[in-house]
């Protein structure tokens, strides 16, 4: 049996962006924190929903031919596989819930934002 995790603590570990940490797995689905800030990329994920809860910060989603999904602290929104999407932050602090084989950049795999995942789990 695993011992709980401090979030604040696992926050306070890192100060880079845009770099997700792999803080738990729940069967085939990751749970990941990431600071944010910026714009990220157009991109779409094209076999998984993925799941974001605002922690800290600002976040506006913006989705192709739809209004973008401006979050507030402690909501949670769900991008539909297949749907391109770019989130845009203002020193944000975010968990996410993606399937396992998932990655960041989603469909534009040879973007110089696509980065590994940094397993943090003890």
């Amino acid at each position: 049996m695993s011992s709980p995790v401090s979030m604040p603590n696992l926050f306070d570990s890192f100060t880079d962006t845009w770099s997700p940490r792999l803080i738990a797995a729940v069967n085939d689905h990751h749970i990941k924190i990431a600071k944010i800030d910026g714009e990220f990329i157009w991109h779409a994920h094209p076999n998984s929903d993925e799941f974001f809860y605002l922690v800290a910060g600002k976040l506006r989603l913006e989705i192709e031919n739809q209004e973008p999904v401006v979050m507030k602290v402690g909501d949670v929104f769900v991008v539909p596989k297949g749907v391109r999407h770019r989130p845009v932050a203002e020193n944000a602090s975010i968990l996410m819930i993606e399937h396992e084989s998932t990655i960041n950049t989603g469909d534009q795999v040879d973007s110089t934002r696509t980065t590994q995942v940094k397993d943090v789990r003890k």
